[in-house]
């Protein structure tokens, strides 16, 4: 029977970044600083945003919540990789390796779920601004976070729940510096036929629709524009959407790159690289997107700097 090969796997080994030895201290300062500018400057917008009422509007709630995301996001993997780089032996255990993969899953996708609500911000704000207050009222604001949050809280545990089903033989050897699904679902060695068909139907949905319905907002909102052309309209467009735009092309143009473009020859270097892209790059570009690219943002972060210099 194929169950007397079957080990209980108790752990897996990360083999993480494929760096020279001798390049290893300079990766991992390089890191290092990158995890640290991550949960520094999303830590600020969180702050600044909370301390600053002009901010409290439908917007930086969003933004807020976004940058959360971004922290935690780059939190579920960055440390672990770190703590690798200066292990002999990268191991991480079974039920270490299902938490992350399940917190992974869960941070990105309420992101995406969270670029959508603030896509939609800015298609009521510039289509319809002499009803903006009343269509995002706090009420909406509110319920539509809620909603990013059960939304993946949901859909990353049906993944981690039909992975504990699954039966590991004894490879247990990760190409990754992280747990990825689709990494552990090739190293199962039984059935995963239903895995790879929920990974499928809705996966899919939590790429594909939100990114549609980014794209079918701002189709709207530039057709809008057009409608009444004019060079203070269209600059006022690119300066408010401008970095939502920067930040859904970094995250969902590396994501569609990895997953749904994928290389011909399985290119582990490449699935590694474009992975780095948008779990440790786009959190940490994010904060430097929203403030040197935003006036409301620089404005805040002074009267905030201000008020804590007077006492």
């Amino acid at each position: 029977m194929t169950v007397n090969n079957q080990t209980a796997i108790s752990q897996f080994i990360l083999l993480g970044l494929p760096i020279p030895l001798e390049h290893q201290h300079l990766f991992y300062v390089l890191f290092l600083a990158m995890y640290l500018t991550t949960v520094l400057g999303n830590f600020i917008i969180i702050v600044v945003i909370r301390l600053d009422s002009h901010l409290h509007t439908p917007m930086y709630l969003f933004l807020s919540n976004l940058s959360f995301s971004d922290l935690c996001f780059s939190s579920v993997t960055m440390p672990k990789l770190l703590l690798n780089m200066q292990s002999q032996v990268p191991s991480i255990p079974y039920a270490g390796c299902l938490t992350q993969m399940y917190f992974f899953l869960f941070f990105g996708d309420l992101e995406s779920f969270l670029l959508v609500a603030m896509a939609y911000d800015r298609y009521v704000a510039i289509c319809f601004p002499l009803h903006y207050t009343s269509i995002m009222s706090p009420k909406l604001c509110v319920s539509l976070v809620l909603l990013s949050w059960v939304l993946t809280t949901s859909h990353a545990m049906v993944h981690t729940l039909l992975l504990t089903r699954l039966s590991f033989c004894d490879n247990n050897v990760i190409p990754h510096f992280f747990c990825d699904l689709s990494a552990l679902l090739k190293l199962a060695c039984s059935d995963i036929h239903i895995n790879e068909l929920v990974v499928l139907i809705i996966g899919g949905l939590v790429v594909i629709l939100p990114f549609l319905l980014i794209i079918v907002s701002y189709a709207r909102i530039i057709s809008s524009i057009l409608k009444v052309p004019s060079t203070r309209g269209i600059h006022k467009v690119f300066s408010t959407c401008g970095s939502h735009l920067s930040v859904v092309s970094l995250f969902y143009g590396t994501i569609i790159g990895l997953y749904l473009c994928p290389s011909a020859n399985n290119s582990t270097l490449k699935d590694t690289v474009m992975s780095m892209m948008y779990t440790v790059v786009t959190p940490m570009l994010n904060p430097f997107i929203y403030s040197l690219r935003n006036r409301d943002m620089k404005g805040a972060l002074k009267r905030v700097l201000q008020k804590k210099t007077t006492f």
